[in-house]
């Protein structure tokens, strides 16, 4: 039987948010996996958990209105898929005490404080321990920034080759 959370783009979630916080990274790995899972379906339990390091980055970056916004979608998807396959390996009790929390605290515009994922799965939390062991060290403005810091070439690159096929006529 396949566990959802063996795939690798869920370790490497697990892995990012727990170990250097990079919640941008969080984002776009969680993205991937819910294109390849669920692709349109909004309420899918990966969009939460994409809402949540997204919500995450921007409270880092002090954007307290939106992180309290994507923090709430976040934990109403969380709640709507309680028993989801992919929420397995993690208190996901806890989790949804964490986001309120977080919630609550960016409503008093406190700032930023991670908090970490409880995985239950003894092996899975091997793996992603693991795998934190192998992080390079994560400067913290670059982590703040990351939207704008990233290499974007390739995105560029696929951009600029579709609208290249547009003005020829080719889709």
């Amino acid at each position: 039987m396949h566990l959802p959370y063996t795939h690798p783009l869920y370790v490497a979630y697990c892995t990012y948010f727990n170990g250097n916080q990079d919640y941008f990274e969080c984002h776009e790995v969680f993205e991937e996996y819910w294109k390849e899972v669920a692709p349109g379906d909004k309420e899918h339990v990966l969009v939460g958990l994409v809402q949540l390091a997204t919500g995450m980055y921007h409270w880092r970056r002090g954007n307290f209105n939106g992180s309290a916004r994507i923090l709430t979608k976040s934990l109403h998807i969380l709640q709507q898929n309680r028993h989801s396959a992919f929420l397995e390996p993690l208190d996901n009790r806890l989790l949804e005490q964490q986001i309120f929390q977080a919630i609550e605290a960016i409503k008093q515009q406190k700032p930023f404080q991670p908090f970490k994922l409880s995985i239950l799965d003894p092996v899975f939390r091997a793996t992603v321990d693991s795998n934190i062991a192998a992080l390079p060290p994560a400067d913290e403005e670059y982590l703040l920034h990351k939207h704008m810091l990233r290499d974007r070439s390739e995105v560029l690159e696929a951009r600029m080759t579709k609208i290249a096929m547009k003005k020829e006529g080719r889709k």
